[in-house]
């Protein structure tokens, strides 16, 4: 069964930086694309970056140059590095974890909880 857990959200104001992780379990971690996608209030699910094993990394084009994705091979965690943080990027974000590194959240067969980031201004 695989499990995704997120850490690291919070309140920061506009600005500021926060770091999420998300620890994966139960995946045959080398064989899937882990993902991180945010959703706003009122707003439909969107990829925020994507990356693999194999070296890929891609990020949603509005915000390329302040949010940075990486990953700890040997402990199966993904992190989100997230700098110069704006009101707009206050959503739930959420660890997904799939076959392929689509941007498109219905490849994700797995997904975690979600954890709450709030950016004030």
């Amino acid at each position: 069964q695989v499990q995704l857990v997120e850490s690291g959200g919070g309140s920061v104001q506009a600005g500021g930086s926060l770091r999420l992780s998300c620890a994966a379990s139960g995946v045959t971690y080398s064989r899937y694309c882990m993902a991180w996608f945010r959703q706003a209030p009122g707003k439909e699910r969107e990829v925020v970056a994507r990356i693999n094993r194999g070296g890929f990394v891609a990020y949603a084009d509005s915000l390329k140059g302040r949010f940075t994705i990486s990953q700890d091979d040997g402990k199966n965690t993904v992190f989100l590095q997230m700098n110069s943080l704006k009101p707009e990027d206050t959503a739930i974000y959420y660890c997904a974890a799939g076959p392929v590194c689509s941007p498109s959240a219905q490849v994700y067969t797995s997904w975690g909880q979600g954890t709450q980031v709030t950016v004030s201004s």
